[in-house]
């Protein structure tokens, strides 16, 4: 199922992503995470069942993310918002489209609204995290570490009592990334549309609270909005049940809108 592509953005970037190409169909668009790739079960899974109903899809690597160019440190939400606008742009085109976004990448998606609202179908938000850099991230840093890392401009690796640690990850921030995130606030927004909007959140996520995927939720006006919660889900929920609810969901919004 993995065929990945390469797309040239610009002379200096280059951005990994995989797809299933129709030329006038529905599309599903996969946006990750933080740190991040497309190697993963839910891009795979989402892809699947896009080839399975015949339909149009997408999943991206912003740059400094898996395997496209650029550096991570240098990334920040409104680079990464843009490589998902200008993939959408030269592989998605004037197409429809559902939204999928996996907890940083729900904060990407709901940046593109400023862009393809009449094209946006539908939203699915997966352990949904926008503006978690300042609320899930600065607030924990102690002031020493704040101070570190204005002072050298630099980064410092999140480790700890950090939510955002585990023992496979760890995750460099620097102040750029911090500031830019500020710049990119969206919880306190508004958008009208009568799309299709449902939040997936892991009853057991350690990372992100489910707050977050109910604000997300109250930020849509006039849209048809829905709540799940998995059980025993964690914050990835890339296991085999949850992916299984996920596409359920999914499934239902497309079929509301084919």
């Amino acid at each position: 199922m993995k065929k990945f592509k390469y797309i040239k953005i610009s002379k200096t970037k280059k951005l990994r992503y995989l797809d299933n190409y129709y030329k006038k169909k529905l599309y599903i668009i996969f946006l990750p995470g933080f740190m991040s790739d497309i190697d993963g079960e839910k891009p795979q899974a989402f892809k699947k069942y896009a080839v399975k109903n015949k339909l149009g899809f997408l999943a991206i690597e912003y740059s400094g993310h898996g395997k496209s160019s650029g550096k991570f440190t240098k990334g920040n939400i409104s680079e990464w918002s843009n490589d998902a606008k200008n993939s959408i742009k030269k592989i998605v085109k004037k197409n429809k489209f559902i939204l999928i976004g996996s907890s940083m990448g729900a904060w990407i998606a709901l940046n593109q609204f400023k862009y393809f609202k009449n094209q946006i179908k539908g939203f699915v938000g997966i352990g949904s995290a926008p503006e978690f850099l300042e609320k899930l991230m600065w607030k924990q840093f102690t002031k020493k570490m704040k101070k570190e890392v204005i002072q050298k401009g630099g980064t410092i690796v999140m480790h700890g009592r950090s939510k955002f640690r585990t023992k496979q990850h760890e995750y460099p921030v620097t102040y750029q990334l911090i500031k830019d995130g500020r710049k990119n606030k969206i919880m306190s927004k508004k958008i009208n549309s009568e799309i299709y909007v449902t939040m997936v959140h892991g009853k057991k996520d350690e990372l992100v609270p489910v707050s977050f995927s109910r604000k997300v939720l109250s930020i849509f006006t006039n849209a048809r909005k829905k709540l799940v919660i998995i059980k025993n889900g964690d914050h990835s929920l890339s296991n085999k049940n949850p992916l299984k609810k996920i596409t359920k969901e999914l499934n239902e919004i497309v079929m509301n809108i084919i």
